[in-house]
């Protein structure tokens, strides 16, 4: 057997009141982190959330703040430092899809919006949690990307831009505190079953649709990503910065060309 202990580490993940945030948030709690379950509006949930993980025995605050806005970041990191003590790990999961719209026809404001939440909100928040990190000289910074930092998806420009550059984020971001013992990694998820796009998945067609574009021939759990999370915040993945990880069921291997050409 070969253990994963976090008990000796304090992890933020943003956008964890729900979805996959929540659900990782929850196993890095059951790995011994001590949790911060942040959230922007949904407080009960956020709370519901922090009492799962307090029936596991593990310290676990709730914070609140706009991810977007540099000010509430700059707070939230305040408030963490002081009620947490440090902190060891950022998950830098919070983040949105926008509407369907193809570009010529797109709200400039809404395209704006979706990159702020979705690249400099964890632009503000990797700036904070560095401020912590390097006197300390060791962390491990997570960004939730896509495979559409990889894949274009027609009606989301804003979206895979953002998951493009937040990529490109990683990769500068280790080159720059790799000297500090500190990591930074993205993670790509394909298509996973989340409350966001269960209008997708439990849609029969729609399910066939994704299907059809993953090798391993079905749609994938949170809990899967969360692991992968786990693994990439331990010690057992020391040696791993700089880079994408994705987990896709095989979604970047073009599914089409199984067959041949």
């Amino acid at each position: 057997m070969i253990p994963i202990d976090l008990s000796n580490k304090k992890a933020l993940v943003t956008g964890s009141s729900s979805g996959l945030g929540a659900q990782i948030a929850k196993y890095l709690a059951k790995a011994g982190a001590q949790v911060a379950i942040h959230y922007h509006k949904e407080e009960k949930e956020a709370q519901d959330i922090a009492n799962d993980i307090m029936k596991e025995q593990t310290k676990v605050d709730i914070f609140q703040a706009d991810i977007s806005d540099i000010t509430q970041v700059e707070k939230l990191f305040k408030e963490i430092n002081e009620k947490m003590g440090g902190l060891d790990i950022l998950v830098n999961n919070a983040g949105i899809d926008g509407k369907r719209v193809y570009c010529v026809d797109s709200d400039p404001a809404e395209w704006e919006n979706v990159i702020k939440i979705n690249l400099f909100g964890p632009y503000y928040c990797a700036k904070e949690a560095l401020k912590i990190m390097i006197p300390q000289k060791s962390g491990v910074i997570i960004q939730i990307t896509s495979v559409h930092e990889f894949i274009p998806w027609s009606g989301y420009s804003a979206y895979c831009c953002s998951k493009s550059a937040l990529s490109m984020l990683t990769k500068t971001l280790a080159q720059e505190v790799a000297d500090d013992n500190i990591r930074v990694i993205s993670v790509a998820p394909g298509a996973i079953a989340t409350p966001i796009n269960e209008k997708v998945w439990k849609n029969p067609l729609g399910l066939t649709d994704l299907e059809n574009k993953i090798p391993m021939k079905r749609v994938g759990k949170s809990e899967e990503v969360a692991n992968l999370v786990v693994f990439l915040t331990s010690d057992l993945a020391s040696y791993i910065t700089g880079t994408t990880i994705p987990i896709d069921g095989g979604m970047l291997i073009y599914p089409d060309f199984r067959h041949g050409g």
